[in-house]
């Protein structure tokens, strides 16, 4: 349930000009209103599964993307089967919207090409219909060794913007150089996997594998797990053998019940995975390449635009 200082289940991925939203609860819109991000025109939301925690915020800001004047810019909602169910049933409450909307319904294991990156379904266990999401970036070209290239009287310039393209070229003089020549071995991509709602899953493991962040619900503590067993949520400490069985490099736990504040759940799943963090609401989780770092968790990192009355000093949340 939503508190004073914490709302439901929303996370905002950005990446680059891109905003994907996965999940929009109760007050979604609004959240995003009083971040330093806005509520921007999402192009596509992606749904966890349809209980009420995880869209009910959804009428409201299709509806207010109609008011603002949206008329072309189309809108995709990704989902597990029973989307195009749940939007019949909302339809009376929606009317008529001026942008095109598609709705898609997803099966697990299946993947949305995105040019740099895939968006892939995760089958989760949560007793109803309900789907996680990975987003894996492809692999990057190897660093391009300048004098390498000079020896091989490559010049400055668009032929070493080929190369590092991936593609050969041929000098003036005849002679072919290829992109192994000059670079070094393909960098990887990041891995993000955001679970929704689920019970500890062998499936999230394998699609965890090595992910540089795992979102994973952490509804209870251990004290309560025979309560997540009854209604298939997970405890922090089973999230966190989760994110050691996937070797992932952060565990970030969400879906925090109202009974706890946060830090006890922290202490729990650090005693298995100590690199779990616990965010709060307008949190950020930068994930950078790994060349670059690890992933890390900035405070109030899309704090809110005015400072008074947002609620920001509450513990561990589940909202975005």
């Amino acid at each position: 349930m939503p508190t004073a200082q914490r709302a439901p289940a929303a996370l905002l991925v950005r990446r680059g000009g891109e905003r994907l939203l996965f999940d929009c609860a109760e007050g979604t819109q609004r959240q995003l209103q009083r971040s330093n991000v806005g509520l921007v025109d999402l192009e596509e939301i992606f749904l966890t599964h349809f209980h009420a925690d995880h869209f009910l915020g959804l009428p409201g800001m299709l509806k207010t993307f109609a008011l603002r004047g949206r008329d072309e810019l189309p809108l995709t909602v990704y989902g597990p089967r029973g989307l195009r169910d749940l939007f019949g049933t909302l339809r009376p409450f929606l009317g008529r919207l001026p942008y095109p909307l598609t709705l898609t319904e997803l099966e697990p294991g299946e993947r949305i090409e995105r040019g740099e990156y895939v968006v892939e379904a995760v089958a989760v266990e949560h007793g109803v219909s309900a789907l996680g999401y990975s987003l894996v970036e492809h692999d990057r070209p190897g660093r391009f060794d300048v004098a390498a290239a000079d020896a091989l009287g490559v010049p400055p310039g668009r032929e070493r913007g080929v190369l590092q393209g991936g593609d050969p070229v041929t000098l003036t003089d005849g002679t072919v150089v290829t992109p192994d020549e000059v670079l070094g071995p393909p960098r990887p991509g990041r891995k993000l996997v955001i679970t929704g709602d689920t019970a500890p899953s062998p499936h999230v493991v394998q699609a965890a594998h090595e992910a540089d962040l795992l979102v994973h619900e952490a509804t209870f503590g251990a004290e309560e797990k025979d309560r997540a067993r009854e209604t298939m949520h997970a405890t922090a400490a089973e999230a966190a053998e989760v994110a050691r069985l996937a070797s992932v490099r952060m565990l970030a736990l969400t879906h925090v019940s109202m009974r706890y504040v946060g830090s006890e759940l922290l202490e729990e799943a650090r005693k298995v995975f100590p690199e779990t963090v616990v965010p709060r609401d307008f949190d950020v989780l930068e994930v950078p390449f790994a060349e670059r770092g690890a992933p890390r968790l900035v405070r109030r990192g899309a704090r809110p635009v005015s400072s008074g009355g947002d609620g920001s000093d509450g513990s561990g949340g589940s909202g975005g």
